[in-house]
């Protein structure tokens, strides 16, 4: 891809969903670019479209018209098989909730996703999933399972999960939500210096109010369109 694209370029993307009152648009015509290794936020109020955006960046959904390319790909060209196998290689998400499998171990979490998409190979798949987890700080709990550890510390797996396959994007659903503030601060400080030292892009969908002091840029939504584009010093 030439460095001078943006990594996501969205033209005149709208969606809609059926309701029993007429379709529900959750996105109206939305234009947006951001390059590679940007930190950006997205806020608004419940409703707004966040959701939505981070769901059609993933290629979890479909946008319903416009142009939509993520990471060299045209989203909406690409068969249901091909958008599967391109998002396990190209996105990493971490969830508000974690998700992390109860029955496997932190290490075997990190490693699930290089199986999946047999991007490394078998044997180093161990060492790439341990590198991560002390990269995060969490490497002593590498052989623990989720249920033994706290909010921060599967929090700092499931990023670590999101990081396996090596993805040029980054989409965090509120990743803050479910920590104190002392986790929430060194979670945003840690997807901070990923975007700033590895040129990671990271989207993230958040209601905290500190996180904006640690992006590079915030992207307001309401009803459906964007009503702020701001920079961060």
């Amino acid at each position: 891809m030439d460095t001078h694209t943006p990594l996501i370029r969205l033209r005149g993307v709208g969606k809609s969903y059926p309701a029993a009152g007429g379709d529900f648009h959750a996105l109206t015509d939305l234009d947006l670019d951001i390059p590679a290794g940007e930190f950006v936020a997205v806020v608004g109020p419940s409703g707004s479209g966040k959701s939505t955006l981070l769901n059609l960046l993933a290629g979890i959904d479909r946008a319903g018209s416009g142009e939509l390319t993520v990471a060299g790909q045209d989203l909406r060209a690409l068969p249901e098989r091909a958008l599967s196998r391109w998002r396990g290689q190209a996105v990493g998400v971490v969830f508000q909730f974690f998700q992390l499998l109860p029955t496997l171990t932190a290490l075997e979490n990190v490693m699930l996703p290089m199986d999946f998409c047999d991007r490394w190979p078998a044997a180093e798949r161990p060492e790439r999933a341990r590198a991560l987890l002390e990269r995060l700080g969490v490497a002593d709990q590498a052989d623990k399972f989720p249920v033994a550890l706290s909010g921060g510390q599967q929090q700092r797996v499931a990023l670590a999960r999101a990081l396996a396959n090596a993805p040029a994007l980054v989409l965090a659903d509120e990743p803050t939500g479910n920590l104190d503030s002392a986790n929430a601060e060194a979670l945003l400080t840690l997807l901070a210096e990923l975007a700033r030292e590895q040129g990671v892009t990271i989207v993230m969908v958040t209601h905290e109010a500190a996180a904006l002091g640690q992006v590079q840029r915030s992207l307001r939504l309401r009803d459906g369109r964007l009503v702020e584009d701001r920079r961060h010093a």
